[in-house]
């Protein structure tokens, strides 16, 4: 399960909502091949919103909000191939949408009791809207289309539902702000107090627990997040750590692995993680190459 926020899929969240809709109305815009309605948005009690509600509430509920700053903020959901797959296997396709409608509202609970705000309790309190779509196209940016193996704008191969969610930064009573990219945690509790404290990598890891708690969905330990960050930030005992855990979950024997120089394993630790990078994963550190000393003249 990845869940990401950004400012905005359309590289704008300082204005009107109104671009940014549209441009998630576009499944809608293409007649369907197997005769699908089109899909309308939804929040915590509604499943029936046109978009045009979508973008007068959230640009109306900008209370005290300067010209640059955000108004909104995209929150996207995308299950893995295999968390779909799941979910059409136990629920049919119809059911497989509404389940992760229904994960959404949970998720954005979570998003809500993130920013630990007195009056800020659930997904109730807040102003959002959610879009559920079918599919995902190539964009320039995807090494497919680089490597000229697909061509921008064409659809993605694959099990590709998903749901992109438009949040206010504002409240629901048009009264509190509400930022995901203020990175206190908490450590100064004057200003948490004031503008609430918000986890990112809290916030994205409780996808898994909560998806797997909702579903009886038995996650394997290489497809969670964790191992992903290890692999790409963790050191050599960290990942031994991991491997064993991996190892006794498929009842092998411990050993160590070695790639090279060093340990090629699996492991999550959260407090060697650095949390407060704007994308809330740390960059791989560089390796220095060596200086190489001048030949003494004699």
């Amino acid at each position: 399960m990845y869940i990401n926020i950004t400012d905005s899929e359309t590289g704008n969240n300082k204005a009107s909502c109104g671009q940014l809709v549209q441009y998630l109305e576009k499944e809608n815009r293409t007649p369907s091949e197997d005769g699908r309605e089109q899909e309308l948005w939804f929040s915590t009690a509604r499943r029936d919103v046109i978009h045009q509600e979508v973008r007068v509430k959230i640009d109306n509920n900008i209370a005290k909000l300067g010209k640059n700053d955000a108004k909104f903020f995209l929150v996207n959901i995308s299950p893995s191939q295999k968390e779909i797959a799941f979910l059409r296997g136990k629920f049919g396709d119809q059911g497989a949408e509404d389940k992760l409608k229904e994960f959404a509202i949970r998720a954005m609970d979570a998003y809500a009791q993130n920013f630990r705000r007195t009056g800020i309790e659930g997904s109730k309190d807040l102003l959002w809207y959610g879009k559920l779509e079918h599919f995902r196209y190539y964009s320039h940016k995807d090494p497919e289309v680089k490597q000229e193996l697909a061509k921008v704008g064409q659809r993605k191969e694959g099990e590709q539902m998903h749901i992109q969610v438009i949040v206010s930064r504002k409240d629901i009573t048009n009264k509190i702000k509400l930022s995901p990219m203020n990175n206190s945690r908490g450590k100064n509790e004057q200003h948490s107090a004031k503008v609430g404290q918000f986890d990112r990598l809290a916030f994205k890891g409780s996808g898994e627990s909560l998806f797997d708690s909702m579903f009886s969905f038995e996650r394997e330990l290489k497809d969670t997040m964790n191992y992903a960050l290890i692999m790409k930030n963790g050191n050599a005992e960290e990942k031994k750590q991991i491997y064993n855990l991996q190892a006794a979950q498929n009842k092998e024997p411990e050993c160590d692995i070695f790639y090279g120089s060093e340990l090629f394993d699996i492991s999550f630790l959260p407090d060697s993680l650095a949390y407060e990078q704007p994308d809330d994963m740390a960059p791989n550190q560089k390796k220095r190459k060596k200086k190489r000393s001048k030949p003494q003249s004699d």
